[in-house]
């Protein structure tokens, strides 16, 4: 048979287990909160700078025709549209966009005729602004991702960070026919030349 005695000593020894735990859990609450609450401070205090930037030659606008497009690629190796939708003179009268389809990475093209880049991997379709109108990217929400660009001197100028300037050969890439049956997913690398 228990005593009463020892009915008294576990009731304590119970409260002050629960006790113990529940202040336990509470400081390790406030602690994650607080570190929570400092790591949103630390980003607002110290906000990310982006990478410096420079103005990278694409090419003269004499040799550039209206409502054409041609393949570029930075010196980090990304693939770029440059487009041409007017004779004018001015930045805006071009489009930088990237070249790979957001969807899987297959080789985005121009289509001139329909006003359009289209993307032939799974009949992705982007308007000139590159927003996706059709297909996979449409359904996603994607687009195509947009590179300044400036006019000087006649010359065509796309913006690059600095830190790959020194990485590249600054060779533009000219319009490639596409045949028939070219797929342009298993042959990524047909814009390198040379």
């Amino acid at each position: 048979m228990a005593h009463a005695d020892d009915a008294d000593k576990t009731v304590p020894e119970r409260r002050t287990f629960f006790s113990t735990a529940s202040n336990i859990l509470m400081g390790g609450g406030i602690l994650a909160a607080y570190g929570t609450l400092a790591g949103f401070m630390g980003r607002f205090l110290y906000p990310a700078r982006s990478a410096p930037k420079g103005w990278m030659y694409v090419t003269d606008l004499a040799s550039f025709e209206p409502e054409t497009a041609i393949h570029f690629k930075t010196p980090s190796g990304e693939r770029v549209l440059v487009t041409r939708r007017t004779r004018g003179q001015e930045a805006s009268d071009f489009i930088a966009l990237s070249g790979t389809c957001p969807h899987l990475g297959c080789q985005v093209f121009w289509e001139q005729k329909n006003e359009r880049f289209f993307c032939p991997c799974h009949n992705g379709v982007f308007n000139p602004e590159g927003k996706a109108t059709e297909g996979p990217p449409a359904k996603e929400n994607q687009e195509l991702l947009a590179y300044p660009l400036k006019v000087e001197g006649g010359l065509l100028y796309i913006e690059v960070p600095l830190e790959t300037l020194a990485q590249g050969d600054g060779e533009t890439y000219e319009p490639i026919a596409r045949g028939g049956g070219h797929d342009p997913c298993l042959d990524a690398d047909s814009l390198d030349r040379g």
